[in-house]
């Protein structure tokens, strides 16, 4: 027998999330006959969206998509083949044949807004001085737009980019203002974007069990130890000649030798509704605003993501300035970070840390006074759990000697953008393929003379540890020092 998975062998998936529906997808493609996820979450009912009651982080209502990378070029290569493939799923809803309930042909995934990265200091941060290097050897220069260089500035006007140069309107204040604009950015709608996937895989003949029957119980082993198969809660069995992992935040849970590999962080975000019957509505609006970061390399200090509104009118903005961590013991030697959801907090919505809300607010004030001047507040706040891996690179393996066992997980917050495409990578991974992007995603450990990305394992005495941070009182939602809050909407 080949020491690899063949088409006609059982493979299970734990997770419908981002890597999970991806490698469903592509081995579906590939040829592989007897594919089936599992998944805790009824996505079906749930639709992938926060809004109707899912914890995930690919349940959202946008994530970011960018091409410029600074000196990571496997991830710049492969967010260009990833926009292909947006494209793709464009296209494919506009035709308007066999689409997933709720999308419909007038709907889009991807929409080319720009990605505008504010850089806190007026000199060029390196990150973005190799990120126009490397896409100007890339042949892709003219998607980068440095907001002080007048040829740049003419060029992205022309482009039909001009509104995303000084959105926040930094020179018409007098405020001191440098950033990149990476034209081939944007962002997609996240929830619509898995359930398409989740559509097309089915379609693709891959078998799907969703929902509290479906939710991992232990693995299935023959008497040497290896994994023939996964447990679940509803009392089945469901043999597999591979079984792989990818349940994000959760996946240490179930594959504890990932601890000191990654780590389940959690990301703060928070909403403002605007209505669409107000005049700042159609200043967001995707055709007027990019997607934008601010200082995102400077720590605690900065770590500040945005969108423009979506439909309902949320204009989402996020801070990862601090990564969270939620220390628990688990019979462990050492405690491990586990993520906090609705789901382990009934009927309430999960409040972020003070600190991170005071950061939002105070960019939200010093950026964008105008939502506290029209009396506009946050309306709702979440944590956004992800898995961090110590270097930021993903992890796409085999367990070591857990044979049956595989990985596709450590997102660290930014591979959604991947979805369409990472899959593919996985793939590769269980046909006994190397090299390439999978060298950065195999199975590692932090070497004495490294330097982690980010640090993992520092328990409960951790200044990023929850225990330790007091969460926001309602009174902390106002903006701008308005007076008094109006009712809140809840989910």
């Amino acid at each position: 027998m080949s020491a690899f998975a063949q088409p006609s062998d059982p493979i299970v998936i734990i997770g419908a999330g981002v890597f999970g529906l991806s490698t469903a997808l592509h081995l579906a493609q590939r040829g592989f006959k007897d594919v089936t996820i599992l998944d805790k979450q009824d996505y079906d009912e749930f639709k992938y969206s926060y809004l109707e009651g899912c914890d995930a982080p690919s349940a959202d209502m946008n994530k970011i998509i960018r091409a410029a990378y600074g000196p990571e070029t496997v991830y710049q290569d492969l967010s260009f083949e990833a926009m292909d493939l947006w494209r793709s799923y464009n296209d494919y809803i506009a035709a308007g044949r066999d689409l997933p309930a709720g999308i419909s042909q007038r709907d889009e995934i991807w929409v080319n807004s720009g990605n505008l990265q504010m850089c806190g200091q007026m000199d060029l941060p390196r990150f973005e001085r190799l990120s126009i290097e490397n896409m100007r050897k890339a042949g892709q220069r003219h998607t980068q737009v440095v907001v002080t260089e007048k040829d740049d500035v003419d060029r992205a006007e022309k482009a039909g980019f001009g509104f995303a140069v000084d959105p926040f309107g930094r020179r018409q204040r007098n405020k001191p203002y440098q950033a990149l604009l990476d034209t081939s950015g944007g962002f997609v709608y996240a929830d619509k974007a898995c359930r398409l996937v989740l559509h097309l895989a089915r379609r693709a003949g891959v078998k799907t069990v969703l929902g509290q029957e479906a939710e991992f119980a232990g693995y299935h082993e023959d008497a040497q130890g290896n994994i023939t198969g996964v447990k679940t809660v509803g009392a089945k069995t469901y043999p597999a000649r591979l079984v792989v992992v990818a349940c994000g935040s959760w996946t240490q849970q179930i594959v504890p030798d990932m601890d000191d590999l990654c780590e389940a962080t959690g990301g703060s975000v928070a909403v403002v509704q605007i209505p669409k019957t107000h005049e700042l509505y159609e200043r967001f609006s995707p055709h007027n605003f990019p997607t934008w970061t601010y200082k995102m390399r400077d720590g605690a200090e900065g770590g500040l993501y945005g969108f423009p509104v979506d439909e309902n009118g949320y204009f989402k903005i996020g801070y990862r300035g601090t990564k969270y961590t939620n220390p628990r013991a688990l019979g462990t030697e050492k405690d491990r970070s586990v993520p906090v959801t609705r789901w382990s907090k009934p009927d309430s919505i999960t409040r972020i840390p003070s600190q991170a809300l005071n950061r939002i607010r105070s960019f939200l004030e010093e950026f964008i006074p105008e939502l506290g001047e029209a009396g506009l507040h946050i309306t709702f706040t979440r944590l956004c759990w992800y898995n961090d891996s110590f270097d930021n690179h993903f992890v796409i393996d085999h367990v070591p000697r857990k044979k049956g066992l595989m990985v596709a997980t450590g997102g660290s917050g930014h591979a959604f953008m991947f979805l369409p495409n990472i899959g593919k990578y996985v793939v590769d991974k269980i046909e006994g393929k190397n090299g390439g992007a999978l060298d950065y995603w195999k199975w590692r450990h932090l070497e004495p003379s490294q330097k982690a990305v980010n640090v993992l394992g520092e328990g409960r005495q951790s200044t990023r540890a929850l225990q330790n941070h007091r969460l926001y009182q309602d009174d902390e939602l106002v903006l701008g020092g308005t007076a008094g809050l109006s009712k809140k909407s809840r989910l």
